[in-house]
């Protein structure tokens, strides 16, 4: 099963990311609703999702939150789930010149370790989970 779900992740990803994906990654990657309790501890983490290295947020308890990104504080007020998910997997889609990595593509980057080559930042339900976090993040 869980195979089956990478496939059907792949294939939503790469045709998402064509030349004429727009603004939006509608489909989840995994078929199913991510949770947003799940997500975020990942946006909060340090060593996992390094969110805040760049963004702020309602993050109360996290000291040194980024401001070289804008704030996550109203982020599902500002963008669809769909947006989310794409600036997630591949934020270069939406801006060429963003710091931000690619959280799900693995394909065509540049100065990666080589012990992370081939392999995404955040798998495909994680990816759910932080979309699924941050579309709660309403002004």
């Amino acid at each position: 099963m869980r195979l089956a779900t990478a496939i059907f992740a792949v294939a939503i990803a790469g045709r998402a990311l064509g030349a004429d994906a727009g603004d939006a990654i509608p489909a989840s990657l995994t078929g199913a609703q991510g949770d947003p309790a799940r997500g975020r501890p990942i946006v909060a983490n340090r060593q996992l999702g390094l969110c805040l290295l760049c963004h702020s947020g309602p993050f109360q308890e996290e000291r040194f939150q980024g401001d070289l990104a804008p704030s996550l504080r109203g982020a599902g007020s500002r963008w669809s789930e769909g947006q989310l998910r794409l600036r997630m997997v591949d934020s270069g889609r939406v801006n060429a010149a963003t710091i931000m990595p690619a959280y799900y593509r693995t394909e065509g980057l540049t100065r990666v370790a080589p012990a992370y080559q081939g392999k995404p930042i955040l798998t495909a339900e994680q990816i759910e989970d932080v979309v699924a976090f941050l579309v709660t993040l309403r002004d």
